[in-house]
């Protein structure tokens, strides 16, 4: 069964069923029960609370409530309740989560209206008196119908990811200007230099270069130049005869053959030696090599992608890069900006990295707390989209279920990190003591909730619990003032 998974490919429906029901079984699915009369909850907990997580709740008002501030997988809702009847509460869960599934439960005289909400999104209806397998067999059904929906859709996105990885997630200015320069230059046969710091995501760019150029059907073979020995690289690029070299016990192809008719992504391009610089400028200009240990030509054709975090043109300065190299590189340079510099993209990476890893591990992390948002959005993140990524796997591994990731779940260094880099420009190097440590820290929290409120001191007094007052005697203590690029 794992063999089948790890190629995408399913033999036998019975071991879809079979490989779903034994995962159903290492989490327990929580219920909600939703009914004003007592003997029917009652009675529908005793039929489910062996196997199940259920909570019930005698009106929709406490079940929205509920649903806002839990996961479920399943709700079972009656039709005729005070106050608010199920079908407006139906409508309401499915407003907040249309992906919740709801089953229905009415009086025989009632099951016109039953069938009726499933035009609204119910996924099924049962009426009183209850039949205890009945029960089991509905709620086997959804759950299992649910596992199977998340199973595909996970392959499906996995599959894609892999042939791809193309997937790029932003909504700042900058990064859609980056878009735009993306897909005029995929068009073209045009060599591509990617700069931009580490964790930024150049082989993102430069896939989706590929993915949207003539040459998406043809391979996309990307090698890292740091690490690959030196005295290797020519081999492994362009391949060698048999004998060429101890060790070289057969003809092998480099990797300008495997691209033939796609594309080349060489990443740390700034790490190639200069005597390899020379043949790749070679290439670039006759579109043609040799393998090691041969004498004949071989020809292909190429789309050459590179890709560096340092500065190409301060090393050309140095003499340690090839101007001559770096003109035929730089055809179209494409800067990726530091996520530090991507306002907004903070969150939805958060989230989206949240999600992946939810469901690689099975884990039900509900989300970020706006304080833990604030957290993330004020850090710099030297190590970009990366080290973000390392962080919230970190957070799902080490996090509780159905709860929120809140401030207190951060790493100390990230509510701390802005007061950190100012004190080592003064170059203050010494023990500060907890007197200075406290001040910090209440500076740097006052600070989050001035600017989660936008610098409106009321509602900030009322997010942290003090009078506004206080909250102005603080501001001055703590010589807190607004900063222009906090709008």
């Amino acid at each position: 069964m794992k063999a089948a998974l790890k190629e995408g490919g399913w033999t036998d429906r019975n071991d879809i069923i079979e490989w779903v029901e034994n995962k159903m079984v290492s989490i327990q699915q929580r219920i909600l029960v939703v009914d004003d009369d007592e003997a029917i909850r009652d009675a529908l907990m005793e039929i489910l609370e062996d196997d199940y997580d259920v909570i019930s709740v005698d009106s929709g008002f406490k079940a929205l409530a509920q649903i806002k501030n839990q996961i479920f997988d399943l709700v079972f809702l009656d039709i005729v309740m005070p106050e608010m009847d199920g079908i407006e509460t139906l409508k309401q869960i499915k407003a907040h989560d249309k992906n919740l599934d709801v089953i229905m439960i009415s009086a025989v005289d009632r099951a016109q209206e039953a069938t009726d909400s499933i035009r609204l999104g119910a996924y099924d209806y049962i009426t009183k008196p209850f039949d205890h397998e009945i029960i089991l067999n509905r709620v086997d059904k959804v759950l299992l119908k649910q596992n199977l929906v998340k199973e595909v859709r996970f392959h499906r996105s996995e599959a894609v990811s892999g042939a791809g990885k193309t997937q790029i997630i932003s909504r700042s200015k900058n990064m859609v200007m980056v878009f735009d320069l993306v897909e005029k230059v995929a068009k073209t046969s045009s060599n591509v230099l990617i700069t931009g710091e580490s964790g930024t995501g150049k082989e993102l760019i430069a896939r989706a270069v590929h993915s949207a150029s003539l040459r998406h059907e043809k391979p996309f073979v990307a090698i890292n130049c740091a690490a690959i020995p030196a005295e290797l690289m020519e081999a492994e690029l362009f391949g060698h005869e048999k004998g060429a070299f101890t060790g070289a016990h057969k003809q092998s192809m480099g990797k300008f053959e495997f691209a033939h008719q796609g594309t080349l992504f060489l990443d740390e391009i700034s790490s190639l030696k200069s005597e390899f610089q020379a043949k790749l400028l070679r290439f670039i200009q006759e579109r043609e090599f040799t393998r090691v240990g041969s004498h004949q030509t071989i020809r292909v054709d190429v789309r050459i992608v590179v890709a560096t975090n340092t500065s190409l043109d301060e090393m050309v300065k140095e003499g340690t890069f090839r101007e001559d190299l770096y003109f035929r590189l730089n055809v179209v340079p494409i800067l990726l900006p530091p996520l530090r510099s991507r306002k907004g993209d903070v969150p939805i990476l958060a989230d989206f990295f949240l999600d992946r890893f939810n469901r690689q591990m099975n884990k039900r992390i509900k989300g970020f707390t706006p304080d833990a948002i604030a957290v993330l959005e004020a850090y710099s993140w030297p190590g970009n989209i990366r080290e973000l990524e390392n962080l919230i796997e970190r957070m799902v591994v080490l996090g509780a279920e159905n709860r929120f990731v809140d401030e207190k779940d951060l790493p100390f260094d990230l509510l701390f990190h802005g007061e950190s880099e100012r004190g080592a420009q003064k170059g203050a190097s010494e023990n500060r003591g907890l007197i200075q440590a406290r001040h910090s820290f209440e500076r740097l929290y006052i600070l989050r909730a001035l600017q989660n409120c936008r610098w409106n001191q009321t509602l900030a007094a009322n997010l942290l619990g003090i009078h506004r007052n206080t909250l102005i005697q603080k501001m001055k203590a703590l010589d807190l003032a607004r900063d222009l690029r906090d709008d």
